[in-house]
């Protein structure tokens, strides 16, 4: 099976760019590589990001090596999998793992509390995989030093539980090398977001349980419809995106349909914000959306729907979308294979941790203070509670605009407060909303008919965050921090992660700001209470 793109109505926009792109080659022109598709500028850049083409060929050579691995941790009784990576580096395995219903526990997060918990969760046997492709991921390092010392303290030898997965050259690699761990070499040619298909994506999903070899065999079986002019589903999927954002309907509502595929929208998310969302333009996906309810979007289905769908097996739909993108960015006048804008945060964060010292961090004076809840920014007209800050931002979402809520908090708590005993499913369910912060984007998304956004925080700044700074200045932003009890140390760093935490939410705080876009900041002073207030309070919005 490979996989089908059903437009829908095919507007004459859509006709009329498709016949475009065939007549000046770029189908079969990017099949084969070209990196002048995007422009002068752009070349030098692409030229060393399109390996991800040949993916479904070359990573076939890795399969006797992770085979090895798998066998060995097999051996030892490594059966808790744990890996460490941001962005392209944990999107698409986690997507792969959920699909295939084998068990992959996910650090991509600075937060104490989700990192405690992996910790306490079967260290003896646990396997840590450490994915970065520049080798400096200050995340994915943090994760790395603690899962050193807790592996130390614990009476094992780390040599023994670390797989490193990098790029030739990158410091990472060194590092690993003289630590004694398994290394296993990337290819340099692929971007971040564009390495589903390549030991990014392979070796922590086989080490899981994954079948990758068949993951590869969907992408290779229509690999060779991408260099044709008609019966190419990564052309047409790449020309409705375009067309639609060129038309104005810049959000797209990403929505799962009937198939085995699960999470494959959040991949999406990454791959096309990331990718598009720069020099004032790019596509914003929705995830979470039952519709599209604004002019300014349209809907995708992801598995077989009336109206516009992509049904097909995950290897392929890996593959498709890639293209798509890369089509949408030629579209748009961009380059997809960039992402000028992500380092500023980082920047942001690093100086505000430096300026601080050992003092407490710039987090200012709250405006008002609501029960466990306390919001800073700048909110006209006097708020006097938290209804008044909700309903200002949703009010402030200008036309063809968005809101986006950002959460620097533990993205696995609810199950947590969200236990009940013997409860049914539905009741757990109940209860799982109750007290999950991603809630607050139904609930919000409700009380307008813009796009809504969710992300947890630092996650998106690897995704949707390119966008946010990048493309259309028309977000509008609410940041949530939390309060930390319990912290964690990261070792030979003058820094927790809690402290890390909240200076990545100040500094993106601080970049969004800067360009006058309406942002505030919620704080929780008591985490469970404070989600408990702050969704009962939008309920009643």
């Amino acid at each position: 099976m490979t996989i089908e793109v059903t437009l829908g109505p095919e507007p004459e926009s859509v006709r009329a760019l498709r016949e475009k792109l065939v007549a000046e080659g770029v189908p079969a022109a990017l099949a084969a590589g070209d990196p002048g598709l995007w422009g002068s500028e752009a070349r030098t850049e692409a030229a060393v990001r399109l390996g991800w083409l040949k993916l479904p060929l070359t990573s076939r050579e890795l399969l006797p090596e992770i085979t090895k691995l798998v066998e060995k941790a097999r051996a030892e009784g490594l059966d808790h999998v744990v890996l460490a990576g941001m962005g392209g580096s944990s999107l698409a395995p986690e997507v792969i793992c959920a699909t295939e219903d084998v068990p992959l526990t996910v650090l991509d997060t600075t937060d104490p509390g989700q990192v405690r918990r992996a910790l306490a969760d079967r260290l003896e046997r646990t396997l840590l995989v450490v994915a970065s492709k520049s080798g400096g991921t200050v995340e994915t390092d943090s994760h790395r030093r603690i899962y050193e010392k807790a592996f130390r303290e614990a009476g094992i030898d780390p040599a023994d539980r670390i797989v490193v997965v990098t790029d030739p050259g990158s410091p990472l690699e060194q590092s690993a090398i003289e630590a004694g761990y398994q290394v296993v070499l990337a290819d340099p040619n692929v971007g971040g977001r564009y390495s589903a298909l390549s030991a990014f994506g392979l070796v922590p999903s086989a080490l899981a349980g994954a079948d990758i070899a068949r993951l590869l065999d969907d992408a290779a079986a229509v690999a060779p419809l991408l260099s044709h002019d008609d019966g190419n589903p990564g052309l047409d999927l790449g020309v409705l995106l375009g067309a639609e954002a060129l038309a104005g309907r810049d959000k797209m509502v990403l929505r799962d349909s009937m198939t085995d595929i699960n999470g494959l929208p959040d991949w999406i998310e990454q791959l096309i914000a990331e990718s598009t969302g720069k020099s004032g333009t790019g596509i914003l996906p929705v995830v979470g959306a039952e519709a599209a309810e604004a002019g300014d979007q349209f809907l995708v289905n992801i598995g077989r729907d009336s109206g516009t769908s992509v049904d097909g097996p995950l290897g392929a739909q890996f593959l498709v979308w890639e293209y798509a993108t890369a089509i949408a960015g030629r579209l748009l006048g961009i380059d997809p294979f960039n992402q000028p804008n992500v380092a500023e945060s980082k920047e942001n964060t690093t100086r505000i941790l430096s300026e601080a010292g050992d003092g407490p961090l710039p987090t200012g004076t709250p405006l008002l203070t609501d029960g466990p809840v306390e919001v800073y920014g700048d909110v006209p007209g006097g708020p006097k509670n938290l209804a008044d800050v909700l309903t200002w931002l949703l009010r402030a979402i200008p036309k063809h605009g968005y809101l986006s809520v950002m959460a620097y908090l533990d993205r696995e708590a609810a199950f947590d407060a969200a236990r009940v005993g013997d409860a049914s499913f539905e009741e757990l369910t109940e209860a799982w909303a109750a007290a999950d912060p991603a809630t607050l984007r139904a609930l919000l998304d409700y009380r307008t008919d813009h796009a809504v956004t969710f992300g947890w925080g630092p996650r998106f700044l690897h995704s949707t965050g390119q966008f946010h700074k990048g493309g259309p200045e028309v977000g509008v932003f609410l940041q949530i921090t939390g309060a930390v009890t319990e912290d964690v140390e990261v070792p030979g760093k003058p820094y927790t992660l809690g402290r890390l935490q909240l200076a990545q939410a100040l500094g993106d705080f601080g970049a969004l700001a800067s360009r006058g876009r309406p942002a505030v900041r919620l704080h929780l002073t008591d985490r469970v209470a404070g989600v408990r207030h702050l969704l009962s309070v939008a309920e009643e919005l």
